[in-house]
């Protein structure tokens, strides 16, 4: 029986964390787990290999890894199927299982409904939401052929149920779908012991896309403010602790469910 902090330790586990290049919240979630144990592999567009690699690296110096070979970095695109399919294929190769896989890959569009294009929209709706599923069934599949058991944990954010104040509606269209992704997987996947859930962030500040927000002090100051807790979130101190519920033995009993870590924003 697991008790204790032990619930969260990862250590023998092998996670492998999409859109994992330096900047986003993908590059905390390797770091988290990396720090709890875990052996971590970490995927993202060919054309962000020197990002991919600041992320690989700060794992082994940061986590419990002792040497580089322990960790692997990989490229992926979560709109090409064939892609996703040997990513799965090269992370079991090296490191001979998988037990939790993070998808933090996505993008947002902030352009008017009336300015986007269809080829916009159907973009953003491709890597969010398709890419969610691609990644999704990957990783349902691996996880069922070495026997059941395993996390898959989704990134959506607090704007999966609510828009908010920019115009982004494909951004917003494409990760409420994520969550209704995730529940459907956790149905077809929890008779095999997998637990599939979200991560729904507010706004963390600074990452590489709440970034351009920094032009905007008085548009930072009011999501701050809109929260309970009267702050944006912290990408170095309040992302890890949630990453790590939904990743470890402590969520076993989780599944099918969004993890709002807003700041109270959602509960107004």
């Amino acid at each position: 029986m697991v008790t204790g902090t032990d619930l969260f330790d990862l250590s023998g586990k092998v996670a492998l964390v999409v859109g994992a290049a330096a900047g986003g919240l993908g590059e905390r979630a390797a770091k988290a787990l990396a720090a709890a144990g875990a052996i971590v592999a970490v995927a993202d567009l060919a054309d962000r290999r020197d990002a991919l690699t600041t992320t690989a690296r700060a794992t082994w110096t940061g986590g419990h890894q002792a040497v580089e070979n322990q960790a692997s970095a990989h490229r992926v695109d979560v709109t090409d199927e064939r892609s996703v399919a040997a990513l799965f294929e090269n992370v079991v190769a090296a490191h001979g299982r998988l037990d939790i896989v993070v998808n933090a890959a996505g993008v947002m569009l902030r352009k008017a409904y009336d300015e986007t294009t269809l080829e916009e929209f159907e973009r953003v709706v491709r890597v969010n939401l398709t890419g969610t599923w691609l990644v999704g069934r990957e990783a349902g599949k691996t996880l069922t052929r070495q026997g059941g058991g395993g996390r898959i944990v989704n990134l959506t954010t607090v704007y999966a149920e609510r828009v908010g104040p920019l115009p982004e509606s494909a951004y917003y269209s494409s990760k409420a779908g994520v969550v209704n992704v995730t529940r459907a997987l956790a149905g077809e996947l929890g008779p095999h012991g997998i637990t599939v859930n979200c991560l729904a962030p507010g706004v963390f500040y600074p990452t590489e896309m709440t970034a351009p927000l920094g032009a905007q002090p008085d548009r930072l100051r009011w999501f701050g403010e809109r929260t309970m807790l009267g702050r944006l979130g912290d990408p170095e101190t309040d992302f890890a602790g949630p990453l790590l519920l939904l990743a470890s033995p402590a969520s076993a009993y989780m599944t099918g469910q969004v993890v709002y870590v807003d700041g109270g924003w959602s509960a107004w």
